[in-house]
């Protein structure tokens, strides 16, 4: 089969389009014939192998696993012999531990959901760790009917599910995003719009019930200055460097908030295929739509990331095969 592959860490570069072994089918795992895949921030830091500290689960010296890509969609091609869920021809989508940017794929049944037929497999190539973390960020939380809610980072791939998942609970939500995101962001359905290049949210007279932050990049206690008393701040993100990445923030969420009356919370995202399912449903009936600003044929994933890597991409890059 074709497939992404790379064997050391660097830019887009090291990428090559290439043959690779088809990968066998283990017993509790499902075959998938890739129709369309999508890039997430987690495949640049995997090929960047950066922030170093990511490296101890990547492989210190050189990738472990030589092909890249998470989020799948496709039809199954062959299952193992402990699989009931699926049937060789049945369309579904999920989450790799990467080797998703190839033709084949092997997944545990575990991590797939069934593709409904009004959900293209592009649409459904989104979903699994995008669309999944806005929901679980939304729960975290605890946002319902009226609530004001803060997304900063409102035009990426997190970022536009968020503010239509929120909208979906009867939130007035708010979105900071850049002049170029600013119609993309008021367009999905955000009230209120902050161009972050001529306005800091953090010295706002606004306060939120629930922030939710995919950037990291303003200090904790900015934010604090913006959360209501009993409010929440959800964070996902944060820039420590290209050593330690986002775990001074993360670290510093958990250190403070047991001394504050508002809730401070580190987003921990978890597979769930009944969220897959949830999320896929919104799709059909027209609730959620999936903001793609390009699609790329898997050949040239590499153009894809180097775009990736040069723009703040508007919603989500989806390959297709």
């Amino acid at each position: 089969m074709k497939a992404i592959v790379y064997e050391r860490y660097g830019s887009a570069d090291v990428l090559r389009y290439t043959d690779a072994e088809k990968p066998a089918v283990g017993d509790d795992e499902v075959l998938v014939r890739v129709r369309a895949a999508s890039i997430n921030h987690g495949d640049r830091a995997a090929m960047h192998g950066s922030p170093a500290v990511l490296r101890l689960a990547f492989g210190l010296r050189r990738p472990k696993a030589t092909i890249l890509g998470r989020d799948i969609a496709g039809k199954v091609e062959a299952v193992g012999t402990k699989v009931t869920r699926f049937q060789v021809g049945d369309e579904v989508f999920g989450e790799m531990s990467q080797r998703g940017f190839a033709e084949y794929a092997a997944a545990p049944h575990a991590h797939l959901a069934t593709k409904p037929a009004g959900v293209t497999y592009a649409q459904a190539a989104t979903l699994p760790v995008a669309a999944t973390t806005a929901l679980q960020a939304l729960r975290l939380g605890a946002v319902e009917p009226g609530m004001t809610v803060l997304v900063n980072g409102a035009s990426g791939g997190v970022g536009t599910f968020t503010v239509q998942l929120a909208k979906t609970l009867g939130a007035k939500v708010t979105g900071v995003c850049s002049t170029r995101n600013a119609d993309l962001v008021r367009s999905i359905g955000a009230d209120r719009v902050i161009d972050y290049t001529r306005e800091n949210v953090t010295r706002g007279a606004d306060r939120f019930d629930v922030i939710i932050d995919l950037a990291g990049n303003h200090r904790l206690s900015e934010f604090r200055r913006v959360l209501a008393p009993k409010g929440v701040y959800v964070s996902s993100s944060g820039t420590g460097g290209a050593v330690l990445g986002p775990l001074p923030r993360l670290i510093a969420v958990v250190t403070t908030s047991p001394f504050l009356s508002r809730r401070l919370r580190v987003l921990a995202v978890r597979r769930s295929t009944d969220d897959l399912t949830h999320l896929a449903e919104l799709v059909a009936a027209g609730t959620l739509t999936p903001v793609i600003e390009r699609t790329y044929p898997l050949s040239e994933t590499a153009d894809a990331i180097r775009f990736l890597d040069a723009e703040h991409a508007r919603g989500k890059i989806v390959l297709t095969v």
